[in-house]
């Protein structure tokens, strides 16, 4: 259904950008209660307690690609100052993440080979290799378009549309990676009933702040 042109939201970011954080925090607090109380917290000894190894999978995922790709997202509208300063937490969110994501990455990895178990040959793993590769792509191609000093400004142009709406897809196939993963754990082994019902809410907080991050991005920063 078409939009008229004199439609729109009738209202800025601001609302969003401060719910944002909020669901940021809930994800974080959730994540953390599942990991540490449910879980037992992470080790990355091959211990009889193997899964304490794979419970650092997604404690880093989250807290990377989640809530550091969400905030990198929303930096601009975030930070106050120049357009250099940003950009520099832009693009340093970004990174970490990305640092984030690969002990995430390594975490998973360790637990399969301790284990003996197969590499991916889930959705959420071919969600999730795929979510890393573009995003450290994304990362070098728009280090190279607007960091780099060599890069023509009428590239940069028209290059920026482009990297917004791929940073967007991306930031939504980390969400779609990590909901993939809560299902995993919820139909494998679960310790306790009541641990069910947190990793739905901790689902769920992860889908909101998603959806709000974007639109939070989309929405004007002032009438």
């Amino acid at each position: 259904m078409p939009v008229k042109s004199s439609a729109s939201f009738r209202m800025t970011a601001l609302p969003m950008l401060l719910t944002a954080q909020l669901l940021a925090a809930a994800v974080l607090a959730l994540t953390l209660v599942w990991v540490l109380h449910f879980r037992g917290g992470v080790s990355w000894k091959p211990t009889s307690k193997s899964l304490l190894v794979y419970t650092a999978h997604p404690l880093f995922m989250v807290i990377g690609f989640i809530i550091c790709t969400g905030e990198a997202v929303m930096a601009y509208r975030i930070v106050l100052g120049p357009r250099a300063a940003k950009k520099a937490v832009h693009l340093l969110l970004h990174l970490v993440a990305l640092a984030f994501a690969a002990v995430g990455l390594y975490a998973a990895v360790k637990f399969h080979h301790d284990n003996g178990l197969p590499d991916i040959r889930s959705l959420h793993s071919w969600l999730g290799i795929a979510t890393i590769a573009l995003y450290a792509l994304q990362w070098l191609v728009a280090f190279v378009y607007f960091v780099f000093p060599g890069a023509v400004m009428t590239m940069r142009a028209d290059y920026a549309p482009w990297h917004i709406f791929f940073g967007l897809a991306i930031f939504l196939m980390a969400v779609c990676t990590a909901e993939t993963g809560l299902a995993k754990f919820v139909s494998g082994s679960i310790a306790y009933p009541s641990e069910v019902f947190l990793i739905n809410f901790t689902g769920i907080a992860i889908l909101m702040f998603g959806l709000v991050v974007i639109l939070a991005v989309i929405l004007p920063s002032r009438y």
